[in-house]
């Protein structure tokens, strides 16, 4: 009886404690939980310079036995800096026309066997604008998209007509490790070379045929807009200017680049001196009273080429640490490094390959390790003076090996 007394008495603090204005009282409240922080989304970008092949380049990736080209072995040791990235980009400088007349500086005009190295480094973008993409004219420059299409190498920068440019106004979409980034390609100008269609190379300029000094600040305000209606996370321009062979940005880049970052440009990544520039961050207004981190790399120089000038053969793999936070869904560039790269010349030194792109420290550790087999003591030297180089013009506090 007193085990059933009990019983019924639970039974009636059981329906007490589950009345529905007890339930609602103890759910939390949606509106006043705190939201769930989502961790912060890291990639890496790996950007390169200007990659050429002058004619000392071509005949040395010949291999007569097979009678076929291959590049490969001249980039192999930037290769694992460019695969490790999330995403690379590097300015192809050059056309893919077809053999058997292939050509260095004035017209360029380079074995497709350059693009599939380049494509099995790593690369994931290539840019296409630049004074040397039309030195074939129309059927080089269209012959050169259809080789990077097969080969599955993403391009930005020149088209086959108007209508290719139109499908995305000349944006190229980018999922960089998760991080959406739309690249644009612009050059100063074509060498002389009247633009054969309209909206086949991407210009900076209204007067490219002769100064090349009126920004077209309209065509790039409606490019710009047609990048910001993707939802990207950031806006990156790859952009060939400024003067041959001078380690310091002039005046007309200063005024292009105010321009882009103005336009909403996060990232603005140059070429063309075929020499090293320095790299700077900036805070860069909103225009709602925010900020926002912008990064310009005034050039990067000869990815590969075979100039040997002062600095022509120095160069770097930067790498861009770009970090989204999904909870603010803000993006930006929270890391800058970069690894020098110096290009090798051997001429009559040792037989063999002639020219290779080594990795600077790699190699002076290999030197000071006693192999002296492929790095001599004058190539210890030389890539001495190149990491000497890269930190007077890139800054030693980048230099992700020093």
């Amino acid at each position: 009886m007193k085990k059933r007394l009990a019983a019924l008495v639970l039974f009636c603090l059981l329906l007490a404690g589950c009345s529905p204005a007890q339930t609602e009282a103890s759910s939390p409240d949606p509106s006043q939980a705190e939201a769930v922080q989502q961790p912060n989304l890291v990639a890496t970008l790996a950007v390169c310079g200007d990659a050429m092949s002058h004619m000392p380049q071509t005949r040395d990736a010949y291999d007569s036995q097979s009678g076929t080209y291959d590049y490969r072995p001249m980039i192999r040791f930037a290769k694992p800096w460019v695969q490790q990235a999330d995403y690379a980009v590097v300015n192809l400088e050059t056309t893919f026309a077809g053999g058997p007349d292939y050509a260095g500086f004035p017209s360029f005009n380079t074995p497709d066997a350059l693009g599939e190295a380049l494509r099995d480094a790593g690369f994931d973008l290539v840019s296409t604008a630049n004074n040397h993409c039309l030195d074939r004219g129309q059927d080089g420059l269209v012959r050169t998209l259809d080789v990077l299409d097969g080969l599955g190498l993403a391009h930005v920068g020149t088209y086959r007509s108007a209508a290719e440019r139109a499908v995305q106004h000349g944006v190229h979409l980018a999922d960089v490790g998760g991080i959406r980034v739309a690249f644009l390609s612009y050059t100063y100008g074509t060498n002389g070379i009247p633009v054969p269609g309209p909206g086949m190379v991407n210009l900076l300029h209204t007067d490219y045929m002769s100064d090349a000094q009126q920004i077209d600040r309209d065509g790039l305000a409606a490019d710009f807009a047609a990048a910001r209606a993707l939802s990207p996370d950031l806006i990156a321009v790859m952009v060939h200017w400024g003067t041959e062979y001078q380690t310091m940005p002039n005046a007309h880049q200063q005024e292009i680049a105010d321009t882009l970052f103005s336009l909403g440009a996060d990232l603005i990544l140059g070429g063309h001196p075929h020499v090293p520039q320095p790299m700077e961050t900036r805070e860069l207004p909103n225009g709602d009273g925010t900020t926002r981190t912008g990064f310009v790399c005034w050039s990067l120089g000869n990815f590969i080429s075979s100039q040997n000038d002062p600095y022509t053969d120095t160069t770097a793999v930067l790498q861009l640490e770009l970090t989204k936070n999904p909870n603010t869904g803000i993006t930006e560039v929270t890391d800058v490094g970069y690894i020098p790269l110096y290009m090798l010349d051997r001429e009559q030194e040792v037989s063999g390959e002639r020219f290779t792109l080594l990795d600077a420290h790699a190699g002076i550790r290999a030197y000071e390790a006693g192999n002296q087999q492929y790095i001599t003591s004058a190539t210890y030297q030389k890539l001495q003076q190149c990491v000497a180089d890269c930190h007077k013009i890139l800054s030693a506090t980048w230099d992700m090996a020093a």
